[in-house]
């Protein structure tokens, strides 16, 4: 049975007024579309997040022990030890906990440009972390023993320490990210009787962490080069944690008198924040499309019992349940497509807006598509829709049942 097969005297039992379904159709529009919205705004800001400035990638909290005049005196290490470590790995709020290790020989480096006269050398020290709480690009980050390069990756505000300290004093030449990529450093190790020259790559840019920083591989092979009879002590621990707005770290940080550097923690608290709020949007979204979707079920099921008599004539001269029920779950299936389709544009239109803006602020970053959104609405249009057909299905059923008895 098609919408037009029904009798014309019974034509008129589909009638819903204009004004209900557009009172749904606005209702499930806006709904679906603060959802959609907010699903895709995430997913295209995250990476200004995880990229970059990247506070937000994961709940990183750098450890350290408190040093005091008393433990200057009475030589008190403020290295961890690997029961301090185990420890910490076995508290509630811990996921994972990754250890600093620095560099036990005598490291210098170079940097030179000569069609701009400058010329810099300073005595430095390496460290290194395991590769997953490293927070650049990890494409270039090997070392090979053969090549003599060494990848490196230093701290942003190095960076702008020369750009906007020591460059802007001595009227040098400001130096670009992409610039300094291009740039060799001369490194020089000494150790163990040992001097070598090598090159120094600088593959990327760190927010988080506040050191010089290459590969775990090669501070692996350097400190047993050059310092073999050394053991290395790690006096930084980097530790992922599950909630970083839980009170037990503090506690445990203070029992311990560890500490942490910069804003771990408040940036940790803005994270949880922002997903707290992001969560809540979406949830105000689904709210409104649930109450929708209830107002259009209550205006079908009205109008099935107002008009049960001619339902069960229908079926009385042989059509099925399933055939009644098409022209309701075509009206509402055609409804839920309108949604959809309507949403989805919104959301792209909006889109172009805040992804200007991102885009002026972060140039670099690549944009998105809207794959995200799609596949939400998507699954959104196939539930709703499928609970419609259901719920009608049940109530002409049981207009069938009540016809029988």
């Amino acid at each position: 049975m098609t919408w037009l097969s029904v009798p014309p005297q019974d034509q008129r039992l589909f009638d819903i007024s204009i004004g209900q379904l557009t009172g749904f159709f606005l209702a499930n529009l806006f709904g679906m579309m603060i959802v959609l919205l907010s699903v895709q705004f995430y997913r295209d800001v995250l990476p200004v997040f995880t990229q970059g400035d990247s506070f937000m990638k994961k709940d990183y909290i750098i450890a350290t022990k408190k040093i005091s005049t008393l433990g200057n005196f009475t030589g008190k290490s403020n290295t961890f030890s690997k029961k301090e470590i185990k420890e910490l790995e076995a508290q509630s709020f811990t996921k994972s906990v990754g250890a600093f290790t620095p560099s036990l020989f005598k490291v210098s480096a170079g940097l030179g440009m000569q069609e701009a006269s400058i010329h810099l050398s300073t005595e430095m020290f390496f460290e290194s972390v395991p590769n997953e709480y490293v927070d650049v690009n990890l494409d270039k980050w090997h070392f090979d023993e053969d090549s003599h390069t060494i990848p490196i990756i230093i701290p942003r505000n190095y960076l702008n320490l020369y750009n906007f300290g020591f460059a802007q004093s001595r009227s040098l030449p400001k130096l670009s990210e992409g610039l300094m990529s291009l740039i060799q450093m001369d490194i020089m190790m000494r150790g163990n009787g040992r001097t070598e020259q090598y090159k120094g790559n600088i593959v990327g840019f760190s927010n988080r962490l506040n050191t010089i920083l290459v590969p775990q591989s090669f501070m692996s092979w350097a400190n047993r080069t050059f310092a073999p009879e050394k053991e290395a002590q790690p006096s930084r621990l980097i530790v992922e944690v599950k909630n970083p707005t839980d009170t037990a770290i503090t506690s445990y940080f203070q029992k311990n008198n560890y500490e942490t550097e910069g804003d771990s923690l408040d940036a940790g608290k803005t994270t949880y924040f922002l997903r707290l709020v992001t969560g809540i949007v979406i949830g105000v979204g689904l709210f409104i499309s649930i109450l929708s979707f209830y107002i259009l079920m209550l205006s079908i099921f009205l109008l099935l019992q107002k008009n049960s008599v001619k339902l069960e004539n229908l079926l009385l001269i042989g059509y099925s349940p399933t055939k009644v029920a098409l022209p309701y779950n075509i009206l509402t299936a055609g409804l839920n497509v309108l949604v959809l389709l309507f949403s989805i544009g919104c959301v792209s239109w909006i889109r172009t807006y805040y992804t200007e803006v991102i885009q002026k602020f972060f140039p670099q970053l690549e944009t998105g598509s809207l794959l995200p959104c799609i596949l939400v609405g998507l699954v959104l249009f196939m539930v709703v829709s499928l609970l419609n057909i259901l719920a009608i299905r049940r109530k002409i059923t049981n207009i069938r049942k009540g016809e029988k008895s």
